[in-house]
């Protein structure tokens, strides 16, 4: 039913594809980033799992054209329960892009060094036959957010870097608030200062989730590119609900984005997208739509 529906939008898609860049040769060798509006499908995680094209075709509708994925199966390397092959497939025949993926890297710092390898081999394959350059650490459990994790973690984000980037793809660490609750005591470093001050720059590229360097209210995004230029590729950008400091639409909260946003050129910035995990006003989709009605009317000038 999906795909009989794609026929009435078949001649705008065919011709958008025409205009995308294709392959990681492209994306990485650009010498003028172009930025295409993109979503990390974690927003829409139930509309995709319940049908990943008419949902990627109502966020196309919206104007999205990249995308984050969410939800990877390492065992099947399969992403909305559709093989890599199949979804890669799916995407090119809406004209549209993955340029990164939040994998479940989380449960494996309580496994062998092995079984992480092996799982980031995985994440390689699926990674690969999207075509998308960059594979992100995304999340810890609550009870793994401690120092000793954290006196732990760059070492294991290099090799994980280096792993990746021998296969010729990118690896990203996302931040949340926690990295900046953490401190140790004898040095003052906060968790996030450890991950961008003990990790090599080449092997660990940084996505700065901008709800969340706001809501913890230790730094801003325009500080930390000043004081790490280059070094966030990537830019997550949600809103906060004024009264419960929840997730909301953009525009309808507290963080004043036109003030905000760093100077793209400064941050090394490659890949954007607009996220909402919750709070939603009606539904997911609805407030994707939202939020990309307000980024073009007041943020898409600034990139």
């Amino acid at each position: 039913m999906d795909r009989r529906r794609f026929l009435r939008y078949s001649g705008a898609a065919v011709t958008s594809s025409l205009l995308l860049p294709s392959g990681l040769a492209q994306a990485f060798t650009a010498s003028k980033q172009e930025y295409k509006l993109g979503y990390q499908l974690y927003s829409v995680n139930k509309d995709m799992q319940r049908s990943p094209w008419s949902t990627l075709l109502a966020l196309k509708d919206m104007g999205y054209r990249d995308f984050e994925v969410f939800g990877f199966e390492p065992d099947s390397v399969s992403y909305y329960g559709l093989s890599a092959k199949d979804f890669k497939r799916t995407l090119d025949e809406l004209g549209l892009t993955a340029s990164s993926g939040h994998y479940g890297f989380a449960p494996y710092l309580a496994k062998s060094q092995a079984e992480m390898d092996a799982f980031v081999a995985q994440c390689l394959k699926g990674a690969k036959k999207l075509e998308t350059p960059f594979i992100t650490w995304p999340w810890m459990a609550p009870e793994q957010r401690t120092l000793d994790t954290f006196k732990r973690l760059p070492d294991i984000l290099n090799r994980i870097g280096e792993q990746v980037s021998k296969a010729g793809l990118q690896f990203a660490y996302h931040n949340h608030g926690f990295e900046f609750e953490i401190v140790d005591p004898h040095t003052g470093q906060s968790g996030y200062d450890m991950v961008l001050n003990q990790t090599d720059p080449d092997l660990v590229k940084m996505q700065m989730d901008m709800y969340w360097v706001s809501h913890a209210a230790k730094t801003t995004p325009k500080a930390l590119v000043e004081k790490y230029p280059g070094r966030f590729v990537m830019w997550h950008i949600k809103d906060m609900d004024k009264v419960s400091r929840d997730y909301t639409e953009l525009g309808n909260g507290s963080i004043d984005y036109p003030s905000v946003l760093p100077n793209p050129s400064e941050s090394g910035l490659r890949y954007y997208y607009i996220e909402q995990g919750g709070n939603f006003a009606s539904s997911p989709l609805e407030s994707a739509a939202a939020s990309a009605a307000y980024f073009k009317a007041h943020l898409a000038s600034h990139f």
